[in-house]
């Protein structure tokens, strides 16, 4: 019997890898539903290949969703699919609450919160790519989910969860995440300072989306893979720590108390995480290709530099807050992002909103324990940067 999966951002970087896997295992998977975003063209053509019973999207109406579904089923020699199609702000949601055996989370953003609740909600397991709504509803999200029903498809998280099966909890001294140091390693503040957003979308290795490639740069992502580390796997955010290395063949590590460190390796891709989040805990076959260990390599690590990139800094003490203080860093840096990137911000001012932002934060303000109250952080954070970056 095969498993149903659902997607959501099938038209996204994890998305369409997703899709990649499920194609090369027809055997093992059958898309149930998909969810997309703007490139409805791009969606439809996914929804005449797989044939799901939902076809889901943000924007746009029915009637041109289902006429681009229609064409493209046309194109592709497909008859009498007629799916079930859902359109509006509430979409992702419902498509992750439909039933379903595996749903893979690829939203970017603080928009994934709801659909990770329904999807937790309706039994299925959840492949969690979308580390915004574990990070901002970390209470929440944990009081939600039953015990190993979230996998994580983040590479570092999922060699985490790897390498913590070498062990018992009680013996785990320290996580290691890796991080390549992005494109700009190695530069001062003040370099930093003069960064284009064209610079800051070319990562040395992954190919992503805008909001995580810059974030990469900023190391913000890394930061908030921290806090993701810490809600995911229950491990004090004292005992967690970032190291960079810049080839991205070690994704992570687990040190234990008997000074044994467990590492994860593989090709700096998104393709075995996503493989092993949507068939956990069992393998497929020819994911990706292995490490060549027929070639020479050199293999580096280097501390991170706090003072040039505070992100990872500002995030190990959000993280240790808790409360709402993990919405506010993420919204506020959404928000940093997309204003440098609009040609309103300089590249440092992302994280600079940030601290200020947090430095203005009142947590007593806000329940953090309702989606409600979660929300109201993150609207409240994106107020407050926009209005600071308006006045910079």
């Amino acid at each position: 019997m095969s498993t149903r999966v659902t997607l959501l951002g099938s038209t996204g970087s994890i998305g369409t890898q997703g899709l990649q896997v499920i194609a090369a295992h027809p055997e093992r998977f059958e898309v149930e539903v998909l969810a997309g975003g703007a490139n409805t063209r791009l969606l439809a053509e996914q929804a005449a290949r797989h044939r799901p019973s939902l076809v889901a999207a943000a924007g746009g109406t029915r009637e041109k969703l289902a006429a681009a579904i229609a064409a493209a089923a046309e194109d592709a020699g497909v008859t009498g699919y007629v799916p079930e199609v859902v359109v509006g702000e509430e979409a992702a949601t419902i498509a992750a609450g439909a039933p379903t055996d595996v749903v893979l989370n690829g939203i970017t953003g603080a928009i994934g919160l709801r659909p990770t609740l329904a999807a937790l909600r309706s039994g299925a397991r959840l492949a969690l790519a979308n580390k915004e709504s574990l990070i901002i509803g970390g209470p929440i999200v944990k009081d939600v989910a039953a015990p190993e029903q979230i996998v994580p498809v983040d590479s570092e998280h999922s060699a985490i969860a790897q390498a913590l099966r070498s062990g018992r909890a009680d013996e785990v001294r320290k996580l290691v995440v890796t991080a390549s140091g992005g494109p700009f390693r190695g530069l001062d503040r003040a370099a930093l300072r003069e960064v284009t957003p064209a610079q800051a979308l070319k990562h040395p290795n992954f190919a992503m989306g805008r909001v995580i490639t810059t974030n990469s740069a900023t190391l913000v992502n890394k930061g908030l893979e921290l806090i993701e580390a810490h809600l995911l796997f229950d491990v004090p955010m004292e005992r967690i720590e970032a190291v960079v290395h810049p080839q991205q063949i070690i994704h992570s590590m687990v040190e234990f108390h008997d000074g044994a460190v467990i590492a994860q390796l593989g090709l700096p891709t998104m393709l075995a995480p996503i493989a092993l989040g949507l068939s956990w805990p069992e393998r497929l076959t020819d994911v990706e290709t292995p490490v060549d260990w027929t070639q020479a390599q050199d293999w580096r690590f280097e501390p991170l530099d706090d003072e040039a990139f505070p992100a990872v800094r500002l995030a190990q003490q959000v993280g240790a807050a808790g409360g709402t203080h993990p919405a506010v860093y993420n919204a506020a840096n959404e928000v940093g992002v997309d204003a440098f990137h609009d040609g309103a911000a300089r590249f440092t001012d992302i994280v600079d909103t940030i601290e200020q932002v947090l430095q203005r934060h009142d947590d007593a303000r806000f329940d953090a324990h309702t989606v409600e109250g979660v929300l109201a952080a993150d609207a409240w954070a994106r107020d407050e940067a926009a209005g600071l970056l308006r006045t910079a």
